[in-house]
């Protein structure tokens, strides 16, 4: 059975490649926005805005790199801009299936990132842990393990001030074999992260008070500096730092206690909540405001999410057994196994 991997590793970049990254990611933007804008022009003639056809998009980017006011594209390798007007297709496509809503622009300095889908011009150099990416040239990365399977797609993205690059690979596993073992239910919480059947409760051990106090202060900081001046900048990038601390530190929680639970169990029961539902019924309404909601929203939203899917990846990775029920009575994944013992092996 094939089987799709990744392996994101941070660059170890040069400022002249920085500054590569940020205008290929940002003519990504450019061409994205600029498509985005013609179908919205159609829209507001009463014209129908039908699904964007990918190939004659391919050839208003080629127009587009020959035009004197956006000859920077040309400065951009041609298969990351082909694939922004991809994903902006993918946009349009689940706004007609009612899966999404209308696409936005895009905006810069957010989620700065582009993909190159042709494996056949990525090279690797694992001895040196060099990569080597159109139009960069060699670059350095950390690498903290071997890359395994057969290369289908890099992706370079920013987050913060650093810059990482993820390799999806395809490699053939052995396929998943059913076996029989022990089951436990989840039953997630805010005052205790999470209670299993068993009786084992995991508290968060990462407590994000602390930081949040720090950003505060920070942006407080950076209120009192001239906007888009350097000590403006030079402010924000601390605050991204602080923020991706808050976000590393829960990523490794979440995915240490998921790897710990798929350790000892077979098959894991949680239940298939509405976060979406949950977070607005904590807010309330205008006549019945919720009480409190901040801390409501951050356990629902801010740690229901994530633990799923470090489970869902997990369980994928070791073979493990993940059913989400729905519980339409009043009850929980704990009381399920303990009633339903039987129906799980």
């Amino acid at each position: 059975m094939k089987k799709l991997r990744a392996f994101k590793f941070q660059l170890r970049t040069n400022s002249i490649q920085q500054s590569k990254m940020a205008r290929f990611s940002g003519c990504g933007r450019f061409v994205y926005n600029k498509a985005l804008a013609e179908q919205i022009e159609r829209k507001d003639r009463n014209e129908r805005v039908i699904e964007i056809d990918y190939a004659s998009l391919c050839r208003s980017l080629t127009q587009w790199r020959h035009a004197e006011e956006t000859a920077f594209l040309a400065e951009a390798p041609t298969h990351p801009l082909q694939q922004s007007l991809k994903d902006l297709g993918r946009a349009f496509t689940n706004f007609f299936a009612g899966r999404a809503k209308f696409p936005r622009f895009k905006k810069k300095g957010m989620d700065n990132s582009f993909r190159y889908p042709d494996p056949k011009q990525i090279k690797f150099d694992e001895i040196n842990s060099r990569i080597f990416l159109p139009k960069l040239g060699w670059v350095r990365y950390r690498k903290s393990r071997e890359i395994s399977g057969t290369i289908k797609q890099v992706t370079v993205s920013q987050a913060g001030d650093a810059w990482f690059v993820s390799i999806q690979t395809e490699q053939e596993i052995a396929a998943q074999v059913p076996f029989t073992g022990s089951a436990v239910g989840i039953d997630l919480g805010v005052a205790i992260f999470a209670t299993l059947s068993d009786g084992t409760t995991y508290a968060s051990e990462f407590d994000y008070r602390n930081y949040l106090r720090r950003i505060a202060r920070e942006q407080r900081r950076l209120a009192s500096k001239q906007k888009f001046g350097k000590n403006w900048r030079k402010q924000v990038t601390k605050i991204q730092q602080l923020y991706k601390r808050v976000r590393n530190s829960r990523l490794d929680f979440q995915h240490k206690t998921s790897t710990s639970i798929c350790k000892k169990h077979a098959t894991v029961i949680v239940e298939d909540l509405n976060v979406k539902g949950m977070s607005s019924s904590a807010a309330g309404t205008l006549e019945n405001p919720g009480k409190n909601v901040k801390a409501k929203s951050a356990g629902i939203v801010g740690r229901v999410s994530p633990i799923f899917h470090a489970l869902h990846v997990v369980t994928q990775r070791m073979q493990i057994v993940m059913r989400r029920e729905i519980f339409l009575r009043r009850g929980s994944p704990c009381k399920l196994v303990e009633k339903r013992q039987w129906a799980f092996h």
